[in-house]
Formats: structure tokens, C-alpha cells, sequence
């Protein structure tokens, strides 16, 4: 397994394995992305880069859109930054994550706690550490010949990993004085000046850390390729129990932080809205069945969400509602959710309402639901199972 460096942290780099991070008291789990979870479909010579910006830790729908950008060879993840409410336990989240699938080289950054009204569903989760057997292969021999070979090979390799661990642990020390404050805003600002044009941001939370690197250097936010999010109502609310339309509502991820998409949609960086219209797409029981009976590594960690979530989570339906996906599949394969242009103004409330005038976002307004959910589908199933 490769040493990447260290992997940034309140503004620190620290490369580290969740579960060594998981050690440090008021220390979020911090992963980075360096080996494949899975074959992949496709070869992709040339992946967009992706920031992703998210909430997870509430709902569940934020953990599949982490799902799916981790098995899209479309993307290279630059770096993750946690926003609303308590953002230190939802980096703590990312960090087990990614730490139980093993992957290295993915930056988690928690942006500045915001008084908060969600519960926090998969807290218990959050606090656990993750499981990991990284750099420890099993191995099947065919034959008596090649036992020695394979024994020697799981030795070093089982080697390999305690020599990395030691070097992680080495470089903690170099974190915790290096610690600044929640700095997700300035960690982003930092990608974007190293790759300008180049970044695509999906932001699938409230808006906080995006108004802070808005405000920090407007100049250097506008350098960003596009940003892709998850969030507004223009023609339809959320859907009633029985799955009634209703009118346009205060979404959440605006409702939070209205000022945000205003300074965002001012900003003159290109955006991509995926609204309540177009993304209360659901995950019914035979997609979820087939997902929680896949047992991978990947699969597994969503069952462990989804099953928190449930419990945390009074009154909801059995089938999660998937918003935030839809906006990294529209990164991806933006055929499933075609985009209009249009002008959107922003109240104190949080209504997006379409009105005359140069538009200044392209809305989505209706998905391929049966297209998206293949894709999903497709995606996080893909690859060997334990």
C-alpha cells in the first residue's frame, strides 16, 4: 500500500487510515482514496475532478451519493468537506466510511459548526472505528506448490500494512499542532486555485461552506468548472405520504442557508441545480434487498446506515428518498436529468421561484427515474462481494 503524504485536517495534510484517526479524542476520521474498491465498468482516460460538499450523517440518501461517486471511474475525488450542524461528528462519518472500504488519498475536511435542527441519525456509527484489512490479502491456493509462495506473500503484505500504520501514527504528532479551525472553505479555495477551471464542486448540504469560500475570495471561487447541487423547489414540493404532489416548499438544504445560494447563484461560476422536482426518486424493497444481499465492503456500510437511519429516523417510510445522488449522476450522465435554463430568485425563507430575466442556473426539472436507479444500482452492486 502506497504512502500518499499527509492528509489534510482543520487545515492540516495527514494521510491516515480511519481507523488510526479514530484514536485521537475529538479527532474526526479522517480516509484517503488510494486503492480500488472494485473493478471497474468502464476506463475513463482523462475523470473529471470533484469536490464534494456534503451533510451526511441525517438523512441517507448523502451516504449513496458517496457511494456513487467512489465506484464512478468518471470522477476523481479531490477532497470532502462537511457542512451544517455538528461538522467534526459528520467528518468522523466520512472518515469510518472510507476507512472500512480501504480507501487512501481523499482529503475530509469539517467546515464551521452551525446551530442545528436535524437529528443525527447515524451518530452511533460516526463514533465507531472502522474495519479495516487493508494490505492483508486472503488468498486460495490450488495447489500444495504454491502454499510456501502464498504464505511468504500474505507475511509481507500483513508487514506492509504494520509499517504503514507506524508511519501514520508518526505523523500525528505533525497534525494536532498543525490543527487550524474547520477550514473546509479555505481547503476548497486551495484546490481550486491549484486546478482553476477544472472542478467540478457537487454540494448536496446547506450552502454554509460554499457562502464562506464565497466570501473568503470571490475571484478565486469563480474559478471553479461548475458547481452541481442538490436543493430548491420550483413547480413541486415534497411529495405527501401517499405520494400526493404538493406546491413548491422552503427545501432544506436552502432553507439553512438561503443567503448561500443567493452569493452562489451571484457568483458567476456555472450552476446545476437538482431540485425537489426532479429528485424524490425512492428506493423501493427490491433494489434495497438487492443491495443489502450483496455484501461487499461497500454494500455493507450502507446497510449499517440505512438500518441506523431507520431507527433514528420516527415516522419515515421504509423506502429513503434518494435527492442527493441525482446530483452526482447528473455530473456524470447528464442525459438522465436533461437541464433548463432559468433565473431564480431566493427569499429569506428558502423558496427558489422562477421569475423573468438572464437565467442564472440550469434546473433540472424531471429525471430518468428507471435510468438512475439502473445506474445507482449498477454501480454500488458492481465487483466481488466478500
Amino acid at each position: 500500500m502506497k504512502i500518499l503524504g499527509l492528509l489534510r485536517w482543520w487545515g492540516a495534510g495527514f494521510d491516515g487510515a480511519a481507523m488510526v484517526a479514530a484514536l485521537l479524542v475529538g479527532c474526526g476520521l479522517i480516509a484517503t482514496g488510494g486503492r480500488q474498491m472494485a473493478a471497474q465498468t468502464a476506463f475513463v482516460a482523462t475523470p473529471q475532478l470533484v469536490f464534494l460538499d456534503t451533510d451526511i450523517g441525517d438523512d441517507i440518501d448523502d451516504a449513496f451519493a458517496l457511494a456513487l461517486v467512489l465506484k464512478s471511474p468518471e470522477i476523481k475525488l479531490l477532497g470532502i468537506t462537511t457542512a451544517y450542524g455538528d461538522t467534526d461528528l459528520r467528518a468522523k462519518l466520512v472518515g469510518r466510511y472510507l476507512g472500512s472500504l480501504c480507501y487512501f488519498g481523499v482529503n475530509v475536511i469539517p467546515g464551521v459548526p452551525t446551530p442545528h435542527e436535524s437529528i443525527f441519525t447515524q451518530a452511533a456509527y460516526a463514533h465507531g472505528i472502522a474495519n479495516q484489512s487493508c494490505g492483508v490479502v486472503s488468498f486460495h491456493s490450488e495447489s500444495m506448490a504454491d502454499e510456501g509462495r502464498l504464505k511468504r506473500q500474505r507475511k509481507q503484505e500483513a508487514a506492509k500494512w504494520k509499517a504503514d500504520q507506524a508511519q501514520r501514527m508518526a505523523g500525528l504528532a505533525h497534525l494536532l499542532q498543525q490543527r487550524a479551525a474547520h477550514d473546509a472553505a479555505g481547503f476548497l479555495l486551495d484546490q481550486i486555485r491549484a486546478h482553476p477551471g477544472e472542478i467540478t464542486l457537487v454540494a448536496i448540504g446547506p450552502l454554509n461552506n460554499v457562502e464562506a469560500a464565497i466570501k473568503s475570495d470571490p475571484e478565486t471561487f469563480r474559478k471553479l468548472k461548475r458547481v452541481v447541487m442538490m436543493g430548491g423547489s420550483i413547480y413541486r414540493g415534497y411529495d405527501g405520504p401517499n405520494g400526493e404532489r404538493k406546491p413548491p416548499d422552503a427545501e432544506w438544504n436552502i432553507s439553512r442557508d438561503p443567503a448561500g445560494l443567493r452569493a452562489l447563484l451571484a457568483s458567476g461560476v456555472p450552476v446545476f441545480m437538482m431540485p425537489l422536482d426532479s429528485t424524490q426518486i425512492h428506493l423501493e424493497t427490491k433494489e434495497r434487498e438487492e443491495i443489502f444481499a450483496h455484501g461487499s465492503p461497500l454494500t455493507d456500510q450502507l446497510t449499517l446506515l440505512y438500518h441506523q437511519w431507520k431507527a433514528g429516523s420516527e415516522g419515515h417510510p421504509e423506502a429513503p428518498t434518494l435527492f442527493d445522488p441525482v446530483a452526482v449522476t447528473y455530473a456524470i450522465r447528464p442525459d438522465l436529468c436533461p437541464a433548463t435554463p432559468m433565473r431564480l430568485a431566493v427569499d429569506e425563507k428558502g423558496y427558489t421561484r422562477p421569475v423573468e430575466g438572464e437565467p442564472n442556473a440550469r434546473v433540472c426539472l424531471k429525471a430518468d427515474e428507471k435510468g438512475f436507479l439502473e445506474l445507482l444500482l449498477g454501480r454500488i452492486t458492481e465487483g466481488t462481494a466478500h
